[in-house]
């Protein structure tokens, strides 16, 4: 019986500490500072934080590609079936840098950063994008020629902030961020991909006019266990180049 427990307690530990990864705490565009949304702070909070990050239920991943919470997070297995509208959004000018802090990373959790945009056709602080084709992606970074990761090396040679641009010709109007870290250490197989997206609420302004009409993609639906960069892995592969998962980045907004 103690051998029992034994495994059962490493489990139990072992399943905690993989849980232990993180989230984009901070947002600065230009000389404003917004506070992400605080999942083990916010939702006890009365009055609630006026947030322009979606709420999340955790630091927590997704791993099932197929599910509505790959889209802005959420833990559908535990009852929080996706996300929702944050109440603010902030304003940016196209051409903008946007920098985003995210929580110390794991230094086992290697993988890319990827970044979409879904223009709102509505109110932002109301609209859901449910499993529309309306995502693009406007920014990634994977792994460098000599071996280097986005969500580890790189982003911990920035003290954890990655910047990226709002395309400079983007028609103005409220878009959704949406901002991932893919985690690969137990990528190997599928599920074992685990994904850590966050959604930030954005009004863009500029007299530019570009729009994708082409690369639009849904989440659910952009990845599933067949598409290269989901299943990688890590280990075997560590000389091998690694294909970012999802469309090309969108590059007429330049």
């Amino acid at each position: 019986m103690l051998p029992l427990l034994s495994a059962f307690l490493i489990a139990v530990f072992t399943a905690a500490s993989v849980d232990a990864h993180g989230y984009v705490q901070d947002v600065v565009i230009g000389s404003t500072h917004y506070t992400g949304y605080l999942p083990y702070q916010d939702l006890y909070m009365n009055p609630a934080p006026q947030r322009i990050i979606r709420p999340i239920p955790g630091n927590g991943p997704v791993t099932d590609l197929s599910l509505i919470d790959i889209q802005c997070n959420g833990y559908t297995e535990g009852g929080v079936i996706g996300s929702s509208p944050a109440p603010i959004f902030a304003t940016v000018a196209a051409g903008s840098q946007v920098h985003l802090n995210w929580t110390t990373w794991p230094d086992s959790h290697v993988g890319p950063i990827i970044t979409y945009l879904a223009r709102a056709p509505t109110d932002i602080t109301k609209w859901q994008p449910s499993d529309a084709a309306v995502w693009f992606k406007i920014d990634e970074s994977g792994k460098t020629a000599d071996g280097k990761w986005a969500a580890t090396d790189l982003l911990t040679a920035t003290d954890s902030i990655y910047t990226f641009t709002i395309p400079p010709k983007l028609k103005a109007g409220q878009y959704i961020i949406r901002h991932e870290i893919i985690a690969l250490h137990g990528a190997f197989e599928y599920p074992g991909a685990q994904v850590y997206p966050s959604c930030i609420q954005i009004q863009v302004t500029g007299s530019g006019s570009a729009l994708p009409t082409s690369g639009l993609v849904s989440f659910p639906g952009a990845y599933n266990a067949s598409t290269p960069g989901i299943v990688f892995d890590v280990y075997d592969n560590t000389s091998q180049p690694y294909p970012i998962p999802g469309p090309a980045v969108w590059t007429g907004g330049n």
